[in-house]
């Protein structure tokens, strides 16, 4: 059976992230109210974790880390997240495909 954890991210009072991990979901039943269990997630292993009025998740956070965050933590993630320029690709053309066989060809024959 796959060991279940409860990632918590909030921010400190200084604005860094506060990261606690917990092995069970006592102790934050005792520290977050729950209000339902997960029904619905498209990431199987986060059906049936609950769901705590406060916190928003579960959220996957590697296997077997069920992740949630405060909403100020999620708000400035999230825009963190679409802010990132992802590294664009250039696909070769045609002409560029054939002169680099050509150059390879010609490093051959000279060998």
């Amino acid at each position: 059976m796959a060991k279940n954890t409860y990632r918590i991210v909030t921010r400190g009072s200084d604005g860094s992230l506060r990261i606690r991990d917990f092995d069970s979901e006592e102790p934050l039943l005792r520290m977050h109210v729950k209000i339902g269990v997960d029904d619905c997630s498209t990431d199987l292993t986060l059906r049936g974790k609950p769901v705590f009025r406060g916190l928003i998740g579960p959220i996957p956070d590697g296997k077997g880390i069920a992740r949630y965050e405060s909403p100020e933590v999620f708000e400035m993630l999230t825009k963190e997240w679409s802010r990132a320029q992802s590294k664009r690709r250039r696909r070769r053309t045609a002409a560029q495909i054939a002169a680099d066989a050509a150059a390879a060809e010609l490093s051959l024959q000279s060998q």
